[in-house]
């Protein structure tokens, strides 16, 4: 369970002051080591980037050669301040991100590492502006969504998971969380057996898919509809992309206060430590690589997808 780990990450975050040098403090007294914590300034405020680094025992930064997992947590910001008090609907990514980050670094003190290297990152911004949306409100973000994912999406991530609170759309009517068919280089390809077997082990139901379209892997700033930022990462990587949704029955909008939901939070955190475990001994594959190789021979590279056009 990962319950404990979830309660504290809300509570570290539940508050005007929240910032990554908090979160930097408390991953420090767990024995962390590899923080990086920035501030980025933008035209609509500032926001604190935090990269968490866990080495493998057998991962890259060991001199190992598993493979290297990325967590995004995806989000506008934490808070809306002074517009709204307390934490957003859209938090639901930072929260589930640094939870992930105190898990893994209990069970690395607790002498469970990984084999595969993960790296987890995500902003803090409890002052991050409100953007009007139909059908509801989203949370906008302070700087460019581009330099975030800048920082966010490092490049030797080989696989990504984006976590992203999904509640403003009726695309998706059930409360949990759902993840996304895998997405590389401008390709929406099959949804991962491998971690559909994993979410279906970790809620003990059926495992819940949620659609996206080719407007959803093109980058924000092309003037073009999209579900949400979930598969924003997806657009700066040659690594594939799964995007997780953390979903409700009815639309919550972003800015929406008092809307995060722990148990499914928790679930979600649950859901990447299996992933993570499962990639990193490579028995959890994102894509097939020989499908993958036979698409690009048959219909050529679509990482045109990836640019402004």
């Amino acid at each position: 369970m990962a319950f404990s780990q979830t309660i504290e990450a809300y509570d570290l975050l539940d508050s005007p002051k929240a910032s990554g040098e908090q979160v930097r403090e408390a991953l420090r007294q767990r024995g962390v080591v590899e923080i990086e914590v920035r501030k980025l300034k933008g035209g609509k405020g500032e926001t604190d980037f935090v990269k968490i680094i866990f080495p493998g025992t057998s991962g890259k930064r060991s001199g190992g050669d598993a493979p290297t997992l990325g967590v995004i947590g995806r989000l506008g910001g934490i808070g809306a301040r002074p517009h709204k008090l307390g934490l957003v609907s859209d938090a639901d990514g930072a929260i589930t991100a640094i939870a992930t980050a105190f898990k893994l670094a209990d069970m690395v003190k607790e002498g469970d590492i990984l084999a595969g290297d993960v790296i987890v990152s995500t902003h803090i911004c409890p002052t991050a502006p409100i953007k009007p949306r139909k059908p509801v409100d989203f949370m906008d973000s302070p700087i460019e969504l581009s330099s975030i994912l800048d920082y966010e999406v490092d490049q030797s991530m080989e696989a990504i998971l984006s976590i992203d609170a999904t509640k403003g759309n009726r695309v998706i009517n059930y409360r949990g969380f759902a993840i996304s068919p895998t997405v590389k280089e401008g390709y929406i390809l099959r949804v991962s057996e491998d971690l559909l077997d994993i979410m279906e082990r970790v809620t003990g139901r059926a495992p819940r898919v949620f659609a996206i379209t080719t407007q959803d892997i093109t980058p924000y700033g092309n003037g073009i509809y999209h579900l949400n930022s979930v598969m924003q990462p997806a657009t700066v990587t040659k690594a594939p992309v799964v995007g997780i949704a953390i979903t409700t029955e009815v639309m919550v909008p972003g800015c929406g206060t008092g809307a995060n939901q722990i148990v499914d939070i928790e679930q979600v955190v649950r859901f990447v430590i299996e992933v993570a475990k499962e990639f990193g001994e490579e028995r959890a594959r994102f894509y097939d690589e020989d499908e993958f190789s036979r698409l690009i021979e048959l219909y050529g590279p679509l990482n045109q997808l990836q640019g402004l056009g």
